[in-house]
């Protein structure tokens, strides 16, 4: 018989939280080992579950934030070409219609290695980033971007608001599903945020991760999986209210939602719509969830099964993307060196390490290259275009690349 699973209280609304996925013992997705490492590593229990009150898809065991994010924090958001131009686009939305009164502020959770603020700070607009991993903050500050090597919570954000004032733009990406402590959050939000000014943040899309079937979107640093109606209820819970929402094809697929305090702001048509096209679909029914569920052990068990033939019939397979996603794909579906002899990255600090849990090595793209595989697993498949792009030798030479998004499939 399975075991009983505890209940789970909702970290927004304290509803209880009923579990429909778990893909079992994981790492944590960035923590990148030295070859020659032996201290024993973190796991947890990965498993995902929806709030009965609030609709909210989350995460039903949190790992401790200074384990995830911490100075050798390796993710670098400037990495890919594809989104610096994203967020340098997001920067000059705002310089032209939030910031555009004088003397505006802008406050951005989780700027990374200021790939967004920089943009704020040529135009010399004020700001400040909050970035607790140390390394990648400091790259931040290389660029002229302010930063706070902190957490944003409601004591950091009552801090900055009487030192300078109130923010017109609070601004996260990929940040707020990051958050296992919501009600802090806009504890400070509501703090800093001035009385008509905005809350904005991008994340991925729990529609685009259901249609896609793409579960390597679940892993310890996306404890939340955010829809319209969750992110609506979220917001009302703290006395905001959902103004407008616009679909983003970045990070394999993500939605921008812009939060007013209630009252100050006429929500846009774009909500309407995308909250009537989640009922459609029946997004928030736990039934459509259970059902995602089932075409997760699809994906695992065809992947596996290629994997295992193709080492089979003596061809090589590495794979292509090193991302935090992956250890989700590693560790869930069992792939080690065995099946992928090695991941190929551009990231340095990922270099000549292991992959979080499986331990497969993780060299340059200089290596992928001499000589070329005979397959590719495409574990960065969200930027797929722009990989593709840059290795069109691979395929000249007889390459396939091999992508599990939204099925098993060799391309």
């Amino acid at each position: 018989m399975p075991r009983e699973r505890a209940t789970v209280t909702c970290r927004v609304c304290d509803g209880t939280v009923h579990e429909f996925l778990d893909l079992g013992r994981q790492p944590l997705s960035d923590a990148f080992r030295e070859p020659d490492c032996d201290t024993e590593e973190f796991f947890f229990r990965l498993a995902v579950g929806q709030c009965e009150s609030c609709t909210m898809v989350q995460l039903t065991e949190s790992v401790p934030r200074d384990k995830m994010f911490h100075e050798d924090y390796p993710y670098h958001s400037s990495g890919s070409a594809v989104m610096r131009e994203h967020f340098a686009g997001v920067a000059r939305r705002f310089l032209a219609t939030e910031l555009a009164a004088p003397d505006p502020f802008i406050v951005e959770m989780g700027c990374n290695d200021g790939v967004m603020l920089s943009t704020i700070h040529q135009a010399g607009v004020r700001h400040l980033g909050f970035e607790p991993s140390g390394r990648v903050a400091e790259l931040a500050r290389t660029k002229g971007v302010r930063v706070l090597t902190e957490f944003f919570e409601d004591s950091t954000a009552a801090r900055i608001r009487e030192a300078e004032g109130p923010a017109q733009v609070i601004f996260a990406a990929n940040t707020m599903c990051h958050i296992p402590y919501p009600n802090s959050v806009f504890r400070g939000v509501d703090a800093l945020l001035a009385p008509d000014g905005v809350f904005v943040f991008e994340d991925p899309y729990l529609g685009d991760l259901v249609e896609k079937t793409s579960f390597d979107q679940i892993y310890d640093e996306h404890f939340f999986l955010f829809s319209a109606h969750s992110v609506r209820a979220m917001a009302e819970h703290h006395g905001f209210e959902l103004v407008d929402v616009e679909r983003l094809p970045v990070h394999g697929g993500e939605v921008r939602y812009t939060l007013a305090r209630t009252g100050g702001r006429t929500p846009s048509a774009a909500v309407a719509d995308l909250l009537a096209e989640e009922d459609a679909r029946g997004l928030s029914d736990m039934e459509t969830l259970r059902g995602f569920a089932a075409g997760v052990m699809r994906v695992r068990d065809d992947l596996v099964a290629l994997l295992r033939r193709l080492r089979t019939e003596g061809s090589s397979v590495v794979a292509y993307g090193a991302t935090a996603k992956s250890a989700t794909v590693t560790n869930f579906c069992d792939i080690g060196p065995e099946l992928v002899s090695y991941v190929c990255d551009s990231t340095p600090a990922k270099q000549h390490r292991m992959t979080p849990g499986k331990h497969i090595p993780v060299r340059p793209p200089t290596a992928f290259r001499d000589p070329y595989p005979d397959y590719a697993l495409l574990f960065a498949w969200n930027h797929a275009d722009e990989i593709m792009a840059n290795e069109q030798e691979f395929r000249r030479s007889g390459g396939r690349w091999i992508s599990y998004v939204p099925n098993v499939r060799v391309l």
